[in-house]
């Protein structure tokens, strides 16, 4: 008889596999993340292995303070989840500064960190810190990643707290052994892009937003701030069409600055101390009552205060207030201009007297400040500077301040000319951010000029990574206001213990750096008379337009002119 023939099963496909740094890179481009900026480390380098399967461009600087800052400015030009990587230890501690700006900024980035083989846990493994720990204060939130199978997971995780309330940074630390290993593709949870985010347009309580259209409706002075997150919830068009509909003027700061153009009719630059002490209504948008508005006692006592932010714990801190609205401040200003549009009279025609009072102030300030913005003294004023690189911007600049009283100086003078031209450090008044937020403008809008100014204090930190800049094509106009000195402290350092003590701390070298400028092999030049900053600005200009290559303009100024605030000492009061 015939032996029954034997079915033979065919093997299993083997499972597909992945890696903890390909888990990464999938988790960071669902999350909208197109650069990561990052200094290399053996801790890490998985990562990039997946960021280049993924198609997320690697952009490697000389030092991590950089890629922290660069993944920042970043952030604030795209409004995506800025992305800085780093390997252990002196990694991550090199970047605290940028996740410290950033946190204080309400900057959403996301930092990721090495760490020793949870195999040598304890053990004295290289480069091993508690970098959660010390991370812990200056994030939304920070944690450690235990298993490959949840990387995705917990990236994800962080990157949601990312955008909780106000946006800021998050950390992770991932254990060398946790990244490296590979599982089961099946076993590990990668969050589909786009499909777990919560909708974060809120307006707060309907009732309230018909309370303010009903206070701005009856005032006959309002006047109103706009903030930062007037930036961070692209809410321009929103703000603009408030303050339009309802003739109030305004006055703007931070990244707010150019969501009204220069001379526009509502535009107000010089005369807000005057404002907040005779307004009758004033309505704060996405800034805190911290030092840069006296913690609130700048603005008049016995006024109607309304404050307007993305985070909860932000309103009412420091000084009382009338009304408080949390929510999308776009959605909550779009929604108190139809709330007034409804009624009859929304107040606008009667503000016209109140608008002329301002506007004429405006002029006389202005005139008062024209004889040092046109100083022909030399060394250079560093007004002058302010004055001719506003001159100088163009529809098309973005304009960043590094530095203290030089850059300070600037607000006096530079408009940028559109919404989203002008970046700083913010509130945390870091030195250093320059180079990396210029780098990060030029990478997000690459058909538009980048323009840094710095202090020579602060281009002395972190100018090597204009090479980096010129690496990945990125190039801008670096200008320098030259005292040498860290002059801002210098002055109170005078004030408070004379000129013998003054100079102690704060006075630099006297330094060429229009040489560095040509070591890079780019255009550089010193700038010592003021009729010379115009020429040489625009001569920066087209060198970088036809050689793609940053260009270097060192303007020696007088170290013995200050802001009014540094001259005042109100800066910390």
């Amino acid at each position: 008889m015939a032996e029954a023939a034997r079915t033979v099963e065919p093997e299993a496909a083997p499972a597909e596999r992945i890696s903890g740094g390909h888990l990464v890179a999938k988790a960071l481009k669902n999350e909208g993340v197109d650069v990561i900026f990052t200094l290399c480390g053996g801790h890490i380098i998985d990562i990039y292995d997946g960021c280049l399967d993924e198609g997320i461009k690697i952009v490697d600087v000389r030092h991590e303070q950089t890629a922290a800052h660069a993944a920042d400015g970043y952030a604030r030009q795209t409004g995506k989840l800025g992305c800085v990587v780093t390997t252990a230890g002196p990694g991550c501690t090199n970047a605290v500064t940028g996740v410290a700006n950033a946190f204080r900024a309400e900057s959403p980035i996301i930092h990721i960190g090495g760490q020793g083989s949870l195999s040598q846990h304890k053990m004295g493994s290289l480069q091993d810190l508690p970098h959660v720990e010390m991370m812990t204060p200056i994030t939304k939130f920070a944690a450690s990643i235990p298993a490959t199978e949840r990387i995705a997971d917990i990236v994800s995780m962080a990157a949601r707290e990312c955008y909780n309330g106000a946006p800021g940074p998050a950390y992770l630390e991932i254990p060398r052994d946790v990244l490296d290993a590979e599982v089961d593709l099946a076993k590990a949870r990668i969050p589909a892009a786009g499909r777990y985010r919560a909708s974060t347009k809120s307006i707060g309580d309907p009732a309230d937003i018909e309370r303010l259209a009903d206070i701005l409706v009856k005032s006959e002075r309002p006047c109103i701030l706009l903030g930062t997150q007037v930036a961070t919830c692209d809410a321009y068009d929103a703000a603009i069409e408030l303050v339009r509909g309802l003739n109030i003027p305004a006055y703007m700061n931070g990244a707010a600055r150019g969501t009204l153009p220069p001379g526009d009719p509502h535009h107000f630059h010089r005369t807000r101390r005057l404002a907040f002490d005779k307004a009758d209504v004033i309505v704060i948008v996405g800034t805190p009552f911290d030092f840069r508005m006296g913690y609130g006692k700048r603005l008049r006592a016995d006024a109607t205060v309304v404050q307007i932010d993305m985070d909860y714990r932000t309103v009412g801190k420091n000084r009382d207030i009338s009304l408080g609205l949390v929510g999308d401040v776009g959605a909550i200003l779009a929604a108190v201009t139809q709330a007034a549009s409804g009624r009859a009279d929304n107040g606008a025609a009667d503000r016209r007297g109140w608008m002329d009072e301002l506007r004429a102030a405006e002029a006389v300030a202005t005139e008062k400040l024209m004889p040092m913005f046109r100083s022909d003294n030399a060394p250079i004023n560093p007004y002058r500077v302010a004055w001719e690189i506003n001159e100088f911007l163009s529809e098309d600049t973005i304009y960043i301040g590094d530095g203290g009283d030089v850059v300070t100086i600037t607000a006096q003078a530079v408009q940028p000319r559109r919404p989203g031209h002008w970046m700083d450090p913010g509130p945390l008044g870091t030195l250093g951010v320059g180079t990396g937020f210029a780098m990060a403008a030029k990478m997000a809008h690459p058909d538009k000029e980048v323009l840094c100014y710095y202090g020579d204090g602060s281009f002395g930190m972190t100018a090597f990574d204009m090479e980096t800049a010129n690496r990945f094509n990125t190039p801008f106009i670096a200008v320098i206001g030259n005292n040498s000195a860290m002059n801002q402290i210098r002055c109170g350092q005078i004030i408070k213990y004379g000129e013998q003590r003054g100079n102690v701390g704060n006075k630099l070298g006297d330094v060429d750096f229009e040489i560095f400028g040509q070591m890079l092999g780019g255009h550089a030049e010193a700038v010592r008379e003021p009729d010379q900053i115009a020429p040489a600005l625009q001569r920066a200009r087209e060198a970088v337009r036809s050689t793609g290559t940053s260009a270097v303009v060192n303007i020696w100024v007088d170290p013995d002119e200050y802001a009014p605030g540094t001259k005042n000492q109100t800066m910390y009061k």
